[in-house]
């Protein structure tokens, strides 16, 4: 049994508790590895830490933390579809359903193009929503307009190298946009 101090209280466990659940049912019970979609799929687990984090801070799972989740629910495809666009034989070879093995590259291509456009607007929410400033907005904006520059020339002018760029910049895409936020929430003037 997992004891608790005598000042901590058990309401931050209640609202993970479906996330956890969710979590191990979609790692586990779902055919993750046999759809196309798989890392769609598979995305929906991997975007949960903000709301459990947001839920152990404050007792409870709200909008701001959905919106979060949903940010890194819309940026794992296009993240993970460029890694898969240069990667496409060691998926083929290892018999993993990846979209460019099973819809071929072009696809694959207009598909994390797509994506980025859906997260760019995603991107947007924190701000309208008031959880985030106009030092976010303008982060936001000018990392979003980069990450869709970078998938449209990798749409429109493919090379392994270009992939393996974009695939990059998506890494430090989602650490600038979440740092911004961060720092956002402490500059006064930001709101």
């Amino acid at each position: 049994a997992v004891r608790l101090p005598p000042w901590a209280t058990p309401a931050p466990l209640w609202p993970p508790l479906p996330t956890f659940i969710g979590s191990a049912a979609t790692s586990t019970l779902t055919p993750k590895r046999m759809p196309p979609q798989n890392i769609v799929i598979g995305g929906a687990s991997g975007a949960m830490p903000p709301v459990l984090g947001w839920a152990a801070m404050t007792g409870h799972a709200d909008a701001n933390a959905w919106l979060l989740c949903l940010i890194i629910f819309l940026w794992t495809p296009p993240h993970f579809w460029a890694l898969a666009l240069y990667r496409t034989e060691d998926y083929r070879k290892a018999g993993l359903p990846m979209l460019p093995v099973t819809h071929g590259p072009d696809f694959t291509k207009l598909h994390v193009f797509l994506y980025t456009l859906v997260l760019f607007a995603g991107t947007l929410l924190p701000f309208v929503s008031g959880l985030s400033g106009w030092l976010y907005l303008a982060c936001a904006g000018v990392l979003g307009f980069m990450f869709s520059a970078y998938a449209f020339k990798l749409w429109r002018h493919y090379s392994d190298d270009l992939a393996r760029r974009t695939f990059r910049f998506s890494i430090l895409y989602l650490s600038l946009l979440f740092a911004a936020l961060l720092v956002d929430h402490y500059v006064p003037y930001a709101h």
